[in-house]
């Protein structure tokens, strides 16, 4: 068999600039939306004719961050408390032979504007500046499948941490809030996933950890004497932002 070189057709913009903030599917973080950018020469409005008429959509993407070339036959799924491994090929895990990703997402608007096409998302759980290799619209005939057995995560996950804001984080949010509507709901809804390694899980930490959402720095840790209780301590703009 051949090799196969692809080529980007499109990023996304979105929220998360970092991979430890995104959230591990598309619809755990209801605010965490995203935008698809074409690429030229595929950015023509004649190439989305008629995607509009779809809800959802396909994006198959390219994991950039992660270290190509160093995949194993068997993982540890953050939804089995990375304790037990499964094979790489039962388990969505960013590390894999070949470095791609599927994800189905919401499709809210189709743009084209001043020679761009734009594709807006409902949540995402991509990075900001992921090339997308492919755009393939959802069809629900054939794509749905009620019934289906989904293995070790047949349900959704349940929140893990309660999200607490101190009193310099409320009042820096709130201001931030004139121009991102939600953004507290947002970062709640980001840190109750709790994005630590799964072996930090369950575990107090008097750590500070930080995530990078849209341009601002989110600080936070596990509350004293607690080990799902969060406090978020500042939010502040980034330098480059």
């Amino acid at each position: 068999m051949n090799d196969l070189t692809l080529t980007p057709i499109a990023i996304i913009h979105t929220p998360y600039k970092e991979k430890f903030s995104v959230p591990r599917q598309p619809n755990l973080v209801q605010d965490g939306v995203g935008i698809v950018e074409l690429l030229p020469p595929y950015n023509s409005p004649e190439a989305v004719r008629g995607l509009e008429q779809f809800s959802h959509l396909w994006l198959i993407f390219q994991f950039d961050q992660i270290q190509q070339g160093k995949w194993q036959p068997t993982v540890r799924p953050p939804r089995l408390g990375g304790n037990q491994r499964v094979g790489v090929f039962a388990s969505r895990a960013t590390h894999r032979p070949n470095p791609l990703g599927l994800s189905k997402v919401a499709l809210r608007k189709v743009e084209c504007i001043h020679g761009k096409v734009f594709l807006h998302l409902g949540a995402v759980d991509l990075v900001d500046g992921t090339p997308i290799f492919d755009i393939k619209p959802y069809v629900a005939y054939a794509d749905s499948e009620p019934n289906a057995k989904s293995g070790f995560a047949q349900e959704k996950p349940p929140t893990k941490l309660k999200v607490e804001f101190t009193s310099k984080a409320e009042s820096a949010v709130k201001k931030l809030e004139e121009k991102r509507p939600h953004l507290a709901r947002f970062i709640r809804d980001v840190i109750e996933q709790d994005p630590r390694p799964a072996y930090q899980q369950g575990k107090f930490s008097d750590r500070i950890y930080g995530i990078s959402l849209y341009d601002f720095n989110v600080k936070w840790r596990i509350k004293a004497g607690t080990v799902d209780v969060v406090e978020v301590l500042n939010i502040e703009k980034n330098k480059a932002g």
